[in-house]
C-alpha cells in the first residue's frame, strides 16, 4: 500500500523539481543574456542613426556609406565559425566577455573618424570584435534549455534587438543635437555608446556560468535533473543522425537554411542601416522626430517575437512561423514602392514591414537545433549566421549602389520585398523532423 502511495509523490516531486530548475535557469540567465544583446545590438546599429548627420559632415556618398556598413560582416564573417565552436568546447564565458570589451573599445574609437578609409577600417576591425557573438549565444542556450524551451529562450534574445531600438532611438536623437568640446554629436553617439560594452564584459567574466553541471546557484537535484535531460535530447539526436561537422556542412537541409538566412539577412540589414535615412527622405521630418517613429517596429518587433516563439513552442511548428513573417514584410515594401508619393502610406508600409521581420527570427535558430549537437551544432550556427550576415554587406552596398544610381529609393524597396519574398519560400521548402517529443507537463 505504501509501494502505490510512493508512486505519485516521487512523480509530484520530478515535476517539481523540473518546474524549479527550469525557472531558475530562465530567472538568472535570460535578463542578463537580454542585456548582453541589448548592448550589443546598440553598438552594431548606432551607425545607422550617426548617418543622419555623419555623412554630410564627412562628404560621404549613399554608395561610400553603403560599402562603409558593409565591411563590418567581411571580417565578422572570417572568426564566426571558430568562435562558435570555441563557445561549445572551451568557455562561453569567457570568449564573451573577450568580445564585449574589444567591440567596446573600438565602438568608442570610431567616434574618431574623419575620411572613408578611416571608416571602413573602424567597421572592419568592429566586425572581426564582434564576430561570433551571436552564434556563441545560441550555442550558450542550448547548454541550458531544452528543446521545449528553445524557441522561447531565443525569443528573448532576439526581443532584445527591437528593445535596443526603444532605447537607442531616443538616446541618439537627443545626442545628434549636442555639440560637447568641439566634437558632433554623432561622435559622441559612438563614445558614449561603446563605455557600456566594456563594462558590461567585465561583469560577465564574473557572472556567467558554462554549463548547468557547473552551475552553484541551482540545487543538487535541479543540476541533476537539467544535465540528465539535456544529454537524453543529445542522445535522441543522435539516434536519428550523429553529423560531424563536415557532413552538417554538406546537408542539403542546412545549405537551404544558408540560402533562406542571406537572403533574409540581405532585406533585414539593408533596412536596419537604412531606415532612418529612409523615413527621412520620405517625410522631410526632423531628426528626433525620425528616430521617434523607429520606435513603432521595435514595438512591434518585440511583441511578434514573444508571440510567435511561444506560438510555435506550443504547436511544435517552426516552418510556417518562420516564413509567414518574411512574406508579410515582403509585401509591406511591395506596397511601400506603389505607395512612396503618399507620405502617411509609405511611412505606415515602411514601419510595418521592418517590424514584422522580427518575429521570423527566434524561430529560425529553433530549426537548425533539431537537427545538430555539440560541435556540428556549433559550427553550423556559425557557417549559417556568417555566410548569412554577408547579407549584411550584400544589402547595404546594392541598396547604396542603387539609390546613387536611379536617384531614387523605389528600386531599393523594391529589392528588399523581393529578398523576403524569396526567403520565406526557401524555408518552407524544408522538411526537418523534431527529434524530441516533449511530455505535455502544466506550466
Amino acid at each position: 500500500m505504501n509501494l502505490h502511495r510512493s508512486v505519485p509523490r516521487r512523480t509530484a516531486e520530478l515535476g517539481n523539481v523540473w518546474q524549479r530548475a527550469r525557472r531558475r535557469v530562465a530567472y538568472r540567465l535570460l535578463p542578463f543574456v537580454f542585456l548582453l544583446y541589448i548592448v550589443n545590438y546598440i553598438d552594431r546599429v548606432n551607425v545607422s542613426f550617426a548617418n543622419l548627420r555623419m555623412s554630410a559632415d564627412l562628404g560621404f556618398s549613399d554608395r561610400v556609406y553603403g560599402l562603409g556598413v558593409g565591411m563590418f560582416y567581411i571580417s565578422y564573417v572570417l572568426f564566426e565559425i571558430p568562435g562558435a565552436v570555441i563557445v561549445e568546447r572551451w568557455s562561453a564565458r569567457k570568449w564573451i566577455a573577450r568580445i564585449m570589451v574589444s567591440w567596446g573599445i573600438v565602438t568608442i574609437l570610431t567616434g574618431f573618424v574623419h575620411t572613408a578609409t578611416q571608416f571602413y577600417a573602424a567597421r572592419f576591425f568592429l566586425g572581426a570584435a564582434e564576430s561570433s557573438f551571436f552564434p556563441g549565444m545560441i550555442v550558450y542556450l542550448t547548454h541550458w534549455f531544452c528543446a521545449r524551451d528553445r524557441g522561447r529562450a531565443i525569443a528573448c534574445l532576439y526581443a532584445a534587438s527591437p528593445a535596443a531600438v526603444l532605447i537607442g532611438s531616443p538616446f541618439a536623437g537627443w545626442l545628434l543635437g549636442v555639440h560637447w568640446r568641439s566634437l558632433a554629436g554623432w561622435r559622441w553617439l559612438f563614445v558614449l555608446e561603446g563605455i557600456p560594452a566594456v563594462a558590461v564584459g567585465i561583469i560577465t567574466y564574473f557572472y556567467m556560468t558554462d554549463r548547468p553541471a557547473e552551475a552553484s546557484w541551482l540545487s543538487h537535484d535541479e543540476r541533476a535533473w537539467l544535465v540528465t535531460e539535456l544529454h537524453a535530447e543529445l542522445l535522441a539526436k543522435k539516434k536519428i543522425r550523429n553529423y560531424t561537422i563536415m557532413e552538417a556542412f554538406c546537408d542539403l537541409r542546412i545549405l537551404r537554411l544558408i540560402s533562406g538566412y542571406f537572403l533574409a539577412l540581405t532585406g533585414a540589414l539593408g533596412t536596419l542601416y537604412w531606415i532612418p535615412t529612409f523615413v527621412k527622405r520620405l517625410s522631410g521630418f526632423s531628426n528626433r522626430t525620425v528616430t521617434s517613429l523607429l520606435l513603432v517596429p521595435a514595438l512591434l518587433g518585440i511583441a511578434g517575437m514573444l508571440i510567435n516563439g511561444w506560438h510555435s513552442d506550443r504547436t511544435a511548428e517552426r516552418h510556417w512561423h518562420s516564413a509567414i513573417p518574411l512574406v508579410a514584410a515582403g509585401l509591406m515594401f511591395v506596397l511601400l514602392t506603389a505607395f512612396r508619393h503618399e507620405v502617411p502610406v509609405a511611412i505606415a508600409c515602411l514601419l510595418l514591414g521592418s517590424g514584422f521581420v522580427y518575429a521570423y527570427y527566434p524561430v529560425f535558430w529553433a530549426i537548425p537545433t533539431m537537427m545538430l549537437s555539440e560541435a556540428a551544432a556549433a559550427a553550423t550556427f556559425g557557417l549559417i549566421n556568417s555566410v548569412g550576415q554577408l547579407g549584411g554587406f550584400a544589402g547595404n552596398y546594392v541598396i547604396g549602389f542603387l539609390n546613387d544610381r536611379t536617384h531614387s529609393l523605389a528600386a531599393s524597396f523594391a529589392f528588399i520585398a523581393l529578398v523576403y519574398v524569396a526567403a520565406g519560400g526557401m524555408i518552407l521548402t524544408l522538411r526537418v523532423r523534431n527529434p524530441i517529443v516533449a511530455p505535455k507537463r502544466s506550466n
